[in-house]
């Protein structure tokens, strides 16, 4: 199967999960690359899907798109692994970019280190 074969089949997976997560309808309008790096190192670089909402009180957008969880040899532990992200499209989130941004600020954050006592 090709790549461009898998993609719908991916964004029906992201549309429904919006449709559940945000109790809306979502309908796919486009896919941005996004390169986010901190002190010149990439943090993340892929494909942000964009939707379009209807029937949401506080969003017309919604941005979308997975994630594989990685064991501690880096690799990919399996397709069960997988996370979907959807972030609306509210203040402060007006672009794929944003949507990343917040995504790693509210999701990827280290635990607070607590002081042996």
């Amino acid at each position: 199967m090709t790549k461009k074969q898998e993609k719908p089949d991916y964004l029906t997976l992201l549309q429904m999960a919006i449709e559940e997560r945000h109790k809306c309808r979502a309908v796919h309008r486009e896919s941005v690359h996004v390169h986010e790096t901190m002190d010149d190192k990439t943090i993340w670089l892929g494909e942000v899907e964009v939707f379009e909402l209807s029937g949401h009180a506080e969003a017309d957008r919604c941005y979308a798109w997975s994630h594989r969880e990685k064991g501690p040899s880096g690799g990919i532990l399996s397709s069960e692994n997988m996370r979907l992200i959807t972030v609306l499209g509210k203040r402060p989130v007006n672009s794929p970019k944003m949507a990343v941004r917040a995504a790693i600020f509210y999701n990827v954050q280290p635990a607070p280190r607590r002081e042996a006592g």
